[in-house]
């Protein structure tokens, strides 16, 4: 990508920073299933509650993976939009190329 395509919009940067949104979202989720993993784990041996340890042993994993899916899902559907904008610029350019002969 040269600067005149970066000024002028040709092409779009923000499916790059969409990428690195969606490394941060699986971290985030990750770390928020582990924080309810063990957070419940020892909630629940320090309050003598079955239950609990339960719920933090299936529902840490369960954060994680819905987690993940969540930010890919929501990702995918905003990379979606700007792919369709490059297919359509893209097809202008054909346009207009065999307007041009």
């Amino acid at each position: 990508m040269n600067l005149k395509s970066f000024f002028s919009f040709e092409r779009m940067v923000t499916p790059v920073i969409i990428k690195v949104l969606f490394w941060i979202g699986m971290i985030t989720s990750i770390i928020a299933g582990l924080v309810i993993f063990f957070g419940g784990i020892i909630t629940g041996i320090s309050n003598s509650e079955f239950g609990t340890i339960i719920g933090a042993f299936f529902g840490g994993p369960l954060a994680m993976i819905l987690g993940i899916l969540v930010a890919r899902i929501y990702c995918e559907l905003l990379i979606l939009f700007f792919r369709i904008n490059e297919t359509l610029t893209d097809i202008k350019k054909i346009l207009l190329e065999k307007k041009m002969e």
